[in-house]
């Protein structure tokens, strides 16, 4: 009997929605080795020279012109992808899309990103009979995600369920999973043994991340947080943001025994399991990894749209505290100092809270479901 096939798409706007593909990849041919597997950023095969300039363009003005770009996401909030956006998106991708899927001939297709989803949505408008699922990969669902050609929408909670129900979708197409992380997340390795490999000090550490996005320049809040390189490690992730690492390597103040300076890794949830804190974006794939851990949250700055409706969530439910001012740092890095245990025991909290809200099995088993129901 042949191997059932699932073509995982996305789109590399920002690292989370292709994580979460990768991470729902690995998930569902851990759980059914029988199910071949493919992720692919859609615009980024196609287009491999067109494609890293309109991400460039679009990073830009995330991090040049937030509140443009927030003004942009609440107009259009309530709203499908508009004509214009379909039109370049028809010109660019569907008829190649079309090919590649005649070559591949998945059984299911799932989107991790509001631009594959629509062009597989117009797809299955003029005759393509695939089943499509939808990773919302956020703690929000904005208009452009909506079509009526998805077959099943894979959210991360309750209360976001109820926004595509608001804007018509059907509550049997709707299943609750939470966002998958890979599993990896949910694996908490030896930290004594972790600190001896990464020549780490006894703890407190802090991990701060979001640094691949040129965000960190931006922020005096590191400048408040190597104040206190003498009592505590600052592990600081860059991603693949080079200058921004060559920034900080300049820089007195960060030339320390206590702070560790990262550029791309693929061991952050290593990091993760041997820091005490993690201060970050609230984006939602990373929130959900340090969920995952357990790690108490602090958050900065986040971006207008969905980064606010992310902070929302895990602020209201006790997962983390929004930084707004120099004095939520220093409090936070007080209580690390004086009060080890009590952050250790939140973090055995936070952890027994995750595992009793999120199985990570939901996700890969509601694709599974789906290849049975349409096999």
């Amino acid at each position: 009997m042949p191997k059932k096939r699932v073509l995982l798409l996305s789109e590399g706007f920002g690292a989370g929605h292709t994580q979460a593909a990768y991470a729902l990849s690995d998930s569902i041919r851990k759980l059914s080795p029988d199910i071949q597997t493919r992720v692919l950023e859609l615009g980024t095969f196609l287009h491999p020279t067109l494609a890293p300039w309109i991400f460039t363009a679009y990073r830009k003005t995330v991090t040049t012109q937030p509140k443009l770009y927030g003004l942009m996401y609440r107009s259009q909030y309530k709203k499908s992808m508009n004509r214009l956006t379909q039109l370049a998106l028809h010109r660019i991708c569907y008829a190649h899309t079309a090919e590649i899927i005649r070559q591949i001939r998945p059984d299911t297709i799932i989107c991790t990103h509001p631009f594959p989803n629509a062009v597989i949505s117009r797809l299955k408008r003029f005759g393509l009979g695939v089943p499509l699922c939808t990773v919302i990969t956020d703690y929000d669902v904005h208009g452009t995600w909506v079509s009526d050609m998805v077959n099943k929408y894979l959210v991360s909670t309750e209360d976001v369920k109820e926004k595509p129900l608001s804007r018509g979708v059907p509550a049997d197409r709707i299943e609750v999973t939470g966002i998958p992380v890979h599993p990896k997340f949910w694996a908490h390795q030896n930290r004594e043994e972790l600190r001896s490999r990464f020549d780490l000090k006894p703890p407190p550490t802090v991990l701060v991340m979001g640094g691949g996005w040129g965000l960190v320049k931006q922020e005096s809040f590191l400048s408040e947080l190597a104040c206190w390189r003498d009592r505590i490690q600052l592990i600081v992730c860059l991603g693949s943001n080079e200058k921004a690492l060559a920034r900080l390597n300049g820089d007195e103040r960060f030339r320390h025994p206590n702070i560790r300076l990262l550029g791309f890794t693929k061991e952050i949830n290593e990091w993760m399991d041997v820091a005490d804190l993690l201060v970050t974006k609230p984006g939602g794939m990373t929130c959900t990894e340090g969920l995952a851990k357990g790690l108490p949250m602090l958050f900065y700055k986040p971006i207008p749209g969905q980064e606010e409706e992310n902070l929302q969530y895990f602020t209201q439910h006790g997962f983390g505290e929004q930084i707004k001012s120099a004095e939520t740092i220093d409090h936070w890095l007080q209580l690390l100092i004086e009060h080890y245990p009590e952050v250790v025991k939140r973090r055995e909290m936070l952890t027994g809270t995750a595992r009793f809200a999120y199985n990570p099995v939901h996700c890969p088993q509601a694709v599974v479901d789906i290849l049975r129901q349409y096999a």
